[in-house]
């Protein structure tokens, strides 16, 4: 009895994954942009050649390992306030919610973040285009979420940068999103934009995305509310992580 029980619970495991998997591939391809983007052309050499392959989800996968979320301190939320100085640029916060898809909060997911500097380089040996680098800003920051879902960051705007994707191309400003869920297999990766940027109908990778909605979804509000005077503006950006609504996320 306990192994015919045991197979039936397989049996329902692997249908359940089958179900999500084409459920995902039919919403990845509405909402989420497709692994091999021509117009981005290093996706042809990274993206997957071969079908998904079904990982059953063990205990040890849907619950760890988990970020020690005891050592996140005021500087990690705070970029501006991670070394001696003053980092060069224009202040922002960027704050928002995490949300599933019916609008519910998600507490306690750990929230990262990483950027270019005002200059538009990031603070990596393989970056080397020709900017300043800032010595008193490193581009990375984390939180986790309260509970209602909200996250909040204090940051530097970044600049826009040229890349070899095509002749003349460069990036918009955008910052880079990570989130993590019960544990480090369960990660979410995106980008956040902003409003008016005259750069984002020539970039590849954010037009990548199919849905003209969910390319609104990638850029950032402005938000008086949050703007802080004399201080810093404020932009909100909130992040769904399913349904109709879900924030593009990459593949």
């Amino acid at each position: 009895m306990t192994c015919a029980r045991t197979a039936m619970n397989n049996a329902e495991h692997e249908r359940n994954a089958v179900s999500t998997i084409l459920t995902y591939e039919r919403r990845s391809s509405a909402v989420h942009p497709p692994n091999d983007s021509p117009g981005y052309r290093s996706t042809a050499l990274r993206h997957p050649k071969k079908p998904l392959v079904i990982i059953p989800q063990t205990l040890s996968e849907i619950t760890g390992p988990a970020y020690p979320y005891g050592r996140l301190d005021v500087a990690d939320s705070d970029l501006t306030k991670q070394h001696p100085g003053e980092p060069l640029g224009e202040r922002i916060i960027v704050s928002g919610r995490v949300l599933d898809e019916d609008g519910r909060p998600v507490p306690q997911t750990l929230v990262e973040i990483w950027q270019a500097n005002a200059a538009g380089r990031y603070t990596h040996k393989v970056d080397q285009h020709p900017a300043p680098l800032d010595p008193n800003f490193s581009g990375a920051g984390r939180t986790l979420t309260d509970d209602q879902g909200r996250y909040r960051f204090l940051t530097i705007k970044p600049g826009a940068y040229p890349w070899k994707n095509h002749s003349n191309a460069w990036r918009p400003a955008h910052i880079h999103f990570s989130l993590f869920g019960t544990s480090f297999l369960t990660r979410l990766i995106t980008q956040m934009y902003f409003p008016g940027d005259p750069l984002l109908p020539h970039d590849p990778i954010f037009n990548a995305i199919p849905d003209p909605r969910g390319r609104e979804r990638l850029i950032s509000n402005f938000n008086f509310d949050v703007t802080e005077p004399e201080f810093a503006l404020g932009y909100t950006f909130d992040i769904v992580l399913r349904g109709s609504r879900s924030t593009p996320m990459e593949e």
